[in-house]
Order: C-alpha cells, then sequence, then structure tokens
C-alpha cells in the first residue's frame, strides 16, 4: 500500500543529509500492502470489516494524499538501527489512515507499525497475522520483528486465553512504542500474557517451543537477508511445537529498499524459496495487493479445513482464509 502526503514546500518534512531527500513537495510513505482495487479480494475483504456505515466512510484510499495540516510529526531522531518518526494523522481528513499513528524505520519512509485511537484492527496485514491463533495448538506465540506493537495488540485483543513473546531488535523502537503506541498500557494490562524482549529475533526460543510464530523481519527497507537462507527457517521450525506453524510477511515490489539491489519482489521470491526447501508443499501464500507479487504473507504447515477456520475467528477476519493458495515457485 502506498500512502503520498501533499506537503507544500514551505512545510516540507526535513531529512538528516545523509540520507536521499525525499521530493520537497511530496512526501512518499510506503507500506508492505498496496491500497487493493475496489474488485480485488482485499477489498471485498476489507469491506466486511466496515464497523460504520458506508456513507461515512473514508471517500479516498491509502494512495490518495494527505494535506500537511492534516499529519503531525510526534518524534523524528535516529537510533543505532533505525530512523525513526512518528506521525499522527489527523480524525478530520478524508483518508482511511485518519486517527492513526504510524512509525516509520527507514529512509524510503516505509510504515512499520499503525495504530489507530479507538480500534485494533487495521485493514492491513496486520489483520491477517490475527487469524492465526485457531490454526495452532495451545500454547505461546512468538512476533519476531515487535515494532510498536500492532501484531500483538490485536492478537490480545481478539485471544483473550493467547500468551505473546514479542522480539525487537532496537530498543529505541519499544521505547517509542510505549510513549507513542499505548504500549506501555498493553504491557500493565497484560503482564502475563505479553513479554517483550530486546535482541536479536532470529535467536527467539522457549523451552518447550511456540505454537505459532509470526515473522516480520524488515531492516532498511527489505526482509532481512538471513530469510532468504534455508537454514534459518530450518533453525525457527526447530522451534515449533509439534502442530506449531508460521506466518510471514514476504513483502513485495511495494516495499522500498534503502539499497537499489534488495528489489522487493525479487527478495520475496527468494524467500519464499527459501522456505519451499523447508517445508516443501506445506507453504501457502496470500496476496494483499492490486498485482500478485505487490505484497504476500506466507502460511506453513498443512493447510486447515476451511470451515472449522473460519468458525474459530472474528468476523471481519474470516474472508481471508479464502485468499491462500498454495506456493507454485
Amino acid at each position: 500500500m502506498w500512502m503520498v502526503l501533499s506537503i507544500p514546500q514551505t512545510q516540507a518534512i526535513t531529512t538528516p543529509s545523509y540520507y536521499s531527500q525525499p521530493n520537497p513537495t511530496r512526501l512518499r510513505i510506503s507500506f508492505t500492502l498496496r491500497a487493493p482495487s475496489t474488485s480485488s479480494p482485499t477489498a471485498k475483504c476489507q469491506q466486511q470489516q466496515q464497523t460504520t456505515p458506508s456513507s461515512v466512510e473514508p471517500k479516498r484510499t491509502q494512495d490518495d494524499g494527505i494535506p500537511a495540516e492534516d499529519v503531525k510529526m510526534l518524534a523524528k531522531f535516529k537510533s543505532r538501527h533505525n530512523y525513526i518518526r512518528v506521525l499522527e494523522v489527523s480524525r478530520k481528513t478524508d483518508n482511511p489512515f485518519r486517527g492513526s499513528r504510524l512509525l516509520l524505520l527507514d529512509a524510503p519512509v516505509n510504515i512499520h507499525s499503525i495504530s489507530f485511537l479507538y480500534k485494533s484492527l487495521t485493514k492491513t496485514y496486520f489483520d491477517v497475522f490475527a487469524t492465526l491463533p485457531p490454526i495452532v495448538p495451545p500454547g505461546p506465540l512468538a512476533i519476531l520483528g515487535f515494532g510498536a506493537g500492532s501484531a500483538a495488540r490485536i492478537l490480545l485483543d481478539l485471544y483473550p486465553d493467547a500468551v505473546l513473546h514479542g522480539w525487537e531488535l532496537d530498543p529505541a523502537v519499544i521505547h517509542v512504542g510505549r510513549e507513542y503506541f499505548n504500549l506501555g498500557k498493553l504491557e500493565s494490562e497484560n503482564q502475563k500474557r505479553l513479554f517483550i524482549y530486546v535482541g536479536n529475533a532470529l535467536n527467539a526460543s522457549l523451552p518447550n517451543g511456540f505454537s505459532g510464530i509470526v515473522v516480520d523481519l524488515f531492516s532498511k527497507g527489505s526482509l532481512i537477508p538471513e530469510l532468504q537462507e534455508a537454514a534459518t527457517w530450518q533453525k525457527m521450525k526447530m522451534r515449533l511445537k509439534e502442530g506449531g506453524r508460521m506466518m510471514v510477511n514476504v513483502g513485495g515490489s511495494c516495499v522500498e529498499a534503502e539499497s537499489k539491489v534488495r528489489d522487493g519482489k525479487v527478495v520475496m521470491q527468494e524467500t519464499l524459496k527459501a522456505m519451499r526447501e523447508v517445508f516443501g508443499e506445506k507453504l501457502f501464500v496470500l496476496n494483499l495487493g492490486n498485482r500478485k507479487d505487490d505484497s504476500s504473507l506466507a502460511l506453513t504447515g498443512d493447510f486447515p479445513q476451511p470451515e472449522a477456520w473460519k468458525i474459530r475467528l472474528p468476523s471481519p477476519l474470516k474472508c481471508y482464509v479464502d485468499m491462500w493458495t498454495p506456493y507454485s515457485g
């Protein structure tokens, strides 16, 4: 999903000189999910998530610009690992992001977390992650690439018995999550259900394994290189309980990397091929964009019985079940 903020030249958001400068009059913000057309399966699924009459829904899409006066920069600084910015979108603007806070972590300004004040669902791939608990055995879930807690917030809200262990490399991201995304409140309200670790997510483990692992590992606007290696997936597979699964954000062509050689589509394909070496035919893909390679998620394990899966899902998420297809390579 791409979003363009229309910013007059006198109000342009500046970046340090060691980053490529955005167009002085427009700041492009990309997400790992393109805004689907109204005829796409994703759009139909999103329409089912509406909780208010369509007459008062935003008429714009995530592709449309937001006036600069409707966007506020809450934080901007460089950490050891990221170029961190937090944006707040006014509830008055006519855009699906209205009333949200967005976390940007790299020079191409990809969005890594999104939070709305009065709802947990986001109409993005974070919602798809929330379909995982009903198809894994009882036990703790891991979130590798915790960010500001977007996936955790949805999972804890929808599944009262869920226990989450999240890993995030950058302590500054966790600090920002607590400061601007109500992560501190989420932790205090779920002291026995949410555990956050600062460190390399690829070393995540628990003595008895995880029932499910959510993987959302990006750095500098691209999936981390380790995910293009079969050995990484074999290592993570060994940390699953029997019957456990992984759900993975594998990105796609709409993910813009800082390095021109890290093409999003190519990286996605290489990641899926590495997963195929480990999981064989027990690998499925869900496409979330206008085009097949825009943005995708991957799911491991035998495909669940669809109707049984839907019965255990909240109504707004049922539609995602039918969007999975076997990975064909």
